[in-house]
């Protein structure tokens, strides 16, 4: 089986803006952020998703995920926080490895969930931008 490109993430064969690491977890920026803070959370140990993840894995994710969460919560105050995570391609899953996505939301910004032919309309940032925002949220951590 090819590698799906988170575990070419965690095996440092892709770079990332790491927002979180322990044995179990890791977090980082997605690369096509649908706003300011968008953080994608992994297991370290291969799931293709929620359905066929183990409990211990599903554990260690559920006691990262409130740290991250409110870590990008106190970095860019935003009004809300969606916490996602799809399973199989038709309810909108394009990378097979668990990830949940960390997605800060403002009143001012709609995003369409609903149709999920639509692709996200993600931000186009430059490499200063996502360090900037790496290191708002790792300020928090």
């Amino acid at each position: 089986m090819d590698k799906t490109i988170f575990e070419k993430i965690l095996d440092k064969e892709i770079p990332s803006y790491k927002i979180y690491e322990d044995e179990h977890v890791y977090a980082f920026l997605d690369v096509f952020p649908i706003t300011k803070g968008h953080t994608l959370v992994i297991p370290k140990k291969h799931s293709r998703n929620i359905l066929d993840c183990e409990a211990e894995t599903a554990a260690h994710i559920g006691a990262a995920l409130p740290k991250i969460a409110n870590a990008v919560k106190d970095a860019f105050n935003p009004d809300g926080i969606n916490i996602i995570q799809n399973n199989e391609e038709y309810a909108g899953q394009s990378v097979f490895h668990l990830h949940f996505h960390i997605i800060p939301r403002y009143k001012d910004k709609h995003i369409n969930f609903d149709n999920l032919e639509v692709k996200w309309p993600p931000q186009k940032l430059e490499a200063a931008d996502f360090e900037e925002i790496q290191n708002k949220i790792t300020s928090k951590l």
